[in-house]
């Protein structure tokens, strides 16, 4: 069984910040990219941001600059700190473990947290 266990959403004014964290736990062998996406009320998950294993990173251009993903790769984890939030951020933040394989002789499959609600006031 694969859990990801996300914290570090709440409430925050605008121009400041949070850091999320999500661990995934549970038999996993390696983990291909792990993430952050966002759902916003009447709107459709996006990307906000990705890295690899290898350190590769993506961010969504309307938090470039703003975020940071990083990653602790033995420890399974995936952070993401947010900084000058704007109302506009605000949404469910999900944690996506992708192309986790459980074992060597496993195929790869896509895991997502439960979300974590941040909340940016104007």
């Amino acid at each position: 069984q694969v859990q990801l266990v996300e914290s570090g959403g709440g409430l925050v004014q605008a121009g400041g910040s949070l850091r999320l964290s999500c661990a995934v736990s549970g038999s996993i062998f390696t983990i291909n990219a792990m993430g952050w996406y966002r759902q916003a009320p009447g709107k459709q998950r996006e990307l906000v941001a990705r890295i690899r294993s290898g350190g590769a990173t993506t961010y969504a251009v309307s938090v470039e600059g703003r975020f940071t993903i990083s990653r602790d790769n033995p420890k399974n984890t995936v952070y993401l700190q947010m900084n000058s939030l704007k109302p506009e951020d605000t949404a469910v933040y999900y944690c996506n473990a992708g192309g986790l394989r459980r074992t060597y002789y496993d195929g790869s499959s896509d895991y997502w947290g439960q979300g974590t609600q941040v909340t940016v006031s104007s």
